[in-house]
């Protein structure tokens, strides 16, 4: 079986910025796996060069044995990608936004019906789904879109910061969405964090990045060890010279 995510020595160059150096790291399959660091380590590049959003400079970066680059269309069929400012059609209740997204992803209504149903469940909105969106809280349309992210058990979900800016009540409902599905369903979930303690309770594994370059990877666990530190945001800290 084909590694999940596999990232050689990945550089992305805009202007004289190096937003990523060299990235390597790889995600196993069926595992959630959480890049992790602070704003402007470049999480969010390597995320979209996995989307297929955006070309390397250099290096290479393969999803289920796919080159991003060359085989780009083929990738584009196994993921889907949920960017950390995406949002919702303001005038469509949640349910018809849900309906809308299952059109993309299937020809069969029967199909449609059943993943929108499924879809209507994890987002844990109950009656608010017959709302309109523009009337949601940044809470609830992040329910609906890890949700929308979800419903089609793509092979690899990339999820960018899908917790940010949220309450602890939705942020741990999105927490445990996330957990749940890939026990359930096998889906292989790549997700970038500068939520260091959160990222503990969701993933098997992380690579900390700083500057665009992975500079510790590991089970949490394992890394706390080697660290002698409670938690990962102390392994960060000792790892970049902080402590």
């Amino acid at each position: 079986m084909s590694l999940a995510v596999e990232a050689v020595d990945v550089v992305k160059i805009f202007g004289e910025i190096r937003a990523v150096d060299g990235l390597s790291f790889n995600v196993k399959n069926g595992e959630p796996f959480g890049l992790i660091g602070p704003n402007g380590a470049g999480k969010t590049t390597a995320l979209r060069i996995a989307a297929t959003l955006l070309l390397p400079t250099s290096g290479v970066m393969k999803i289920f044995g796919l080159n991003v680059v060359q085989e780009a269309t083929e990738v584009r069929k196994i993921i889907t990608y949920l960017p950390e400012e995406a949002g919702a059609y303001r005038n469509l209740s949640g349910l018809e936004y849900l309906e809308f997204m299952a059109k993309f992803n299937t020809r069969s209504k029967d199909e449609a019906q059943q993943m929108v149903n499924e879809a209507a469940e994890i987002t844990g909105l109950g009656e608010r789904l017959k709302d309109k969106t523009k009337t949601y809280s940044k809470g609830m349309k992040r329910r609906l879109l890890v949700a929308r992210a979800l419903m089609n058990k793509p092979k690899l979900a990339i999820l960018d910061e899908p917790t940010s800016g949220l309450d602890v009540l939705h942020a741990y409902h999105v927490r445990e969405i996330i957990k749940r599905y890939v026990k359930e369903h096998n889906v292989t979930v790549l997700l970038s964090s500068h939520n260091m303690l959160e990222v503990e309770h969701v993933c098997d594994r992380v690579a900390l990045i700083n500057k665009g370059k992975v500079v510790a990877e590991g089970k949490p666990s394992e890394l706390k060890e080697k660290f002698g530190s409670a938690n990962l945001e102390e392994v960060f800290a000792k790892v970049i010279g902080l402590a």
